[in-house]
């Protein structure tokens, strides 16, 4: 298991800091995609939140509209409600996180597939920490991750969920299982007050919750960056609008994969890139700017064995509904993306 996970972390940090010494083949000597004529409308449902960001900055600077494509961003309050609104066929495209249940819908026949990957968690110094209490720390009753065992720790989202996930990471590393400590369901804004009142042990955040835990002196980082170069959010396609409709796909990839090229390192801030996000989110430009880059791959590649992993640890903790292997066959279709690289070649991200 451990040697596995070794081999996709590996395989991540290949992907994000690429390949420098690799030669780029020439756009000129690529073959191009015709913008289709007349243009083709793409229904996207989408969650308004940056790791969609390609869509916005494909959107904003025109890039659908280079290949001949009318895109309708269509903002919804979950993923679940894309999948939805993809089921029936009234959109083409979804923006939606990993979950659990997706993996059971997968395995009954759910008609849609993973087309291109959206932002990815960083492989150094990522937004999600596991605190453990200042006085365990301090009393030395926990030294790492392999002290949380029996003990208590909150995460947001309870079964199933992304939180759920990211504890079961954390564990993984000390030869623990969720088995071994008592993981209660508890919002990111609770976490603070749950902390200060030593109604838990550790507990599972981001910022601004971590800051706040961090700065009032009630807790300590325990670790970090349990998955680096992780996709839990996915651009997905209808199998209607995949079947139907392909060269209508390859282009709305293909330009997702051109933004992605004009948001690396210094480029993310760019102010056409930013009008992009605020015209999407709810964000604003002070937050964008103080967050940090969110990582995207400028070669698009869908980390499978990522996926894998995932559906590994929601099987194993008992939140799907089989209990075999997942084909990923049945999940992610390369195509499109495989498509945009033949077009634009391979790059290595910004450093």
């Amino acid at each position: 298991m451990l040697e596995g996970f070794a081999r996709w972390r590996s395989a991540c940090a290949a992907m994000i800091i690429g390949l420098a010494g690799a030669a780029a083949p020439a756009l000129a000597q690529a073959p191009s995609l015709k913008p289709l004529d007349p243009p083709q409308t793409v229904r996207v449902a989408y969650v308004p939140i940056m790791k969609f960001a390609t869509a916005y900055v494909a959107e904003a600077r025109g890039l659908f509209k280079k290949y001949g494509l009318d895109v309708k961003l269509e903002s919804v309050k979950s993923g679940t409600e894309a999948i939805a609104f993809l089921d029936k066929g009234s959109v083409d495209v979804g923006g939606i996180a990993i979950v659990a249940s997706l993996w059971s819908a997968w395995n009954r026949g759910l008609d849609i597939r993973v087309i291109a990957p959206g932002g990815l968690d960083p492989m150094t110094n990522g937004p999600t920490k596991l605190i453990v209490r200042n006085d365990l720390m301090e009393s030395g009753a926990i030294k790492s991750v392999a002290d949380l065992k029996g003990k208590r720790i909150a995460a947001a989202g309870g079964p199933g969920s992304g939180g759920e996930y990211f504890v079961t990471k954390a564990l993984e590393s000390a030869g623990l299982t969720l088995r071994d400590v008592q993981l209660l369901n508890i919002g990111n804004g609770d976490m603070p007050a749950a902390m200060e009142a030593k109604s838990v042990d550790a507990v599972l955040t981001s910022s601004p919750y971590s800051d706040q835990i961090l700065k009032a002196g009630n807790g300590k980082l325990l670790a970090q960056d349990f998955t680096p170069g992780l996709m839990t959010v996915v651009f997905v396609g209808s199998g209607k609008f995949l079947k139907e409709r392909p060269e209508v796909a390859e282009r709305f990839v293909l330009a997702m994969a051109e933004a992605a090229r004009l948001m690396q390192g210094a480029d993310f801030l760019a102010q056409a890139n930013i009008d992009g996000y605020l015209k999407y989110t709810a964000s604003t430009a002070e937050a964008i700017r103080n967050s940090g880059a969110v990582p995207f791959d400028p070669n698009m590649s869908i980390p499978t064995a990522g996926l894998a992993d995932i559906e590994r640890v929601h099987r194993e903790n008992g939140r799907t509904e089989y209990d075999k292997p997942l084909d990923m066959a049945k999940v992610v279709d390369e195509r499109f993306v495989a498509k945009a690289i033949e077009v634009l070649g391979k790059t290595a991200p910004a450093k």
